[in-house]
């Protein structure tokens, strides 16, 4: 009888990488944007680099929380209940944010009453109607969230870092995207 797999399948690995390679770009790209001279022709392309971006990290969110639900995770490694507990808590919140973010700039990017061109592609409608007073309420949520995100991941990270260094109990291989399981 062949061993199960202890690593998570290789689409939900490729996802979870595709996804933080992606998510890095578009968090620096909206740091660095905000400081540059308003009305520019850089800003206005960072800016529209941005917001393709960021959708595209909405349909690869809505795609990883398809194929999460869809797949069988690998059995828990050995830890005391309360750290699984907060494991999948945070994982949880992770993938609420990764929705809620995008979905926060596209709302900010309607109330404002900006166009929303997808590389230049096609233009996404707006999802709600142009509200100035909304526009302020919004950009804050977004960057909130954007910083709690980045708290989460940093979370993550450390969490890895424990299990890879200290715990040396192999969760990281794991989730790498290539290699032999």
């Amino acid at each position: 009888m062949p061993r199960a797999s202890p690593r998570w399948p290789a689409a939900v690995r490729w996802l979870h990488w595709l996804g933080l390679l992606l998510v890095v770009a578009t968090a620096m790209i909206g740091l660095f944007m905000v400081d540059m001279e308003r009305g520019s022709d850089p800003r206005r392309l960072f800016y529209g680099l941005h917001k393709s971006l960021g959708v595209t990290a909405l349909a690869l969110a809505a795609l990883r929380v398809a194929v999460r639900l869809a797949t069988r995770a690998p059995a828990p490694l050995a830890a005391p209940a309360w750290q699984l507990r907060a494991a999948h808590a945070t994982h949880l919140l992770m993938y609420a944010l990764l929705l809620a973010l995008p979905l926060s700039g596209w709302l900010l990017n309607s109330v404002a009453g900006q166009p929303l061109p997808w590389f230049g592609l096609f233009q996404l409608p707006a999802l709600a109607a142009r509200d100035p007073d909304l526009r302020q309420v919004l950009d804050t949520a977004h960057v909130w969230l954007f910083w709690t995100l980045a708290a989460l991941v940093a979370l993550h990270l450390a969490a890895v870092l424990h299990h890879q260094l200290l715990r040396r109990d192999g969760l990281l291989r794991r989730m790498l995207p290539a290699g032999r399981g």
